[in-house]
């Protein structure tokens, strides 16, 4: 299965981050999956990416012709896939993933998920999305998810694809019951 991993190209501020990362990316390649990512090999991106890679997996980065991500650029990529845009670097990583994860990040991250998010509502893609919800990282989207919903600009079945959690056996349990549906 491939899945998407969004987050930040830097550590932030929090071990905790890097952490979670490197979870996920162990998860990723001991289960056999393919991480389909940004392409840096710095901070959330380059832990998510080395984890997938030690453990055994493939991991496709996704790069597009912009000289500060370019002069990020993982060298151990199992693929790499260059693009024109940061558009057409959204487009294809959706493309290629069956699942979404978001890893801490900034507002790149934010925009990626969300978009992702709006296509499941509109059925556009089916696969789950999953909010690595590190120290708590993510309850503020929460909060503004929940406020979509209470003033009725969202139905609940949009976000029954979607969880917030930092275990990675729900998390992994949450891609694994979901992934047919």
């Amino acid at each position: 299965m491939n899945i998407a991993v969004y987050c930040g190209s830097s550590s932030g501020n929090n071990l905790r981050f890097i952490e979670s990362a490197k979870i996920l990316g162990k998860w990723i390649g001991e289960n056999g999956h393919t991480l389909v990512y940004g392409g840096a090999n710095k901070g959330l991106m380059g832990a998510v990416a080395s984890a997938v890679i030690e453990a055994g997996g493939k991991v496709i980065g996704v790069i597009p012709d912009v000289a500060i991500i370019q002069a990020r650029k993982h060298t151990g990529l199992t693929e790499l896939i260059e693009t024109k845009s940061m558009a057409e670097r959204k487009s294809k990583m959706i493309e290629l993933a069956d699942v979404f994860v978001a890893l801490p990040g900034g507002i790149g991250t934010l925009d990626e998920i969300t978009e992702v998010m709006s296509l499941s509502s509109l059925e556009i893609i089916k696969g789950p999305i999953v909010l690595y919800n590190t120290d708590g990282y993510y309850r503020p989207l929460k909060a503004v998810l929940d406020n979509i919903l209470s003033a009725e600009f969202g139905r609940r079945e949009y976000f029954e694809k979607v969880l917030l959690s930092e275990d990675i056996k729900e998390i992994a349990e949450f891609i694994s019951n979901r992934k047919e549906k």
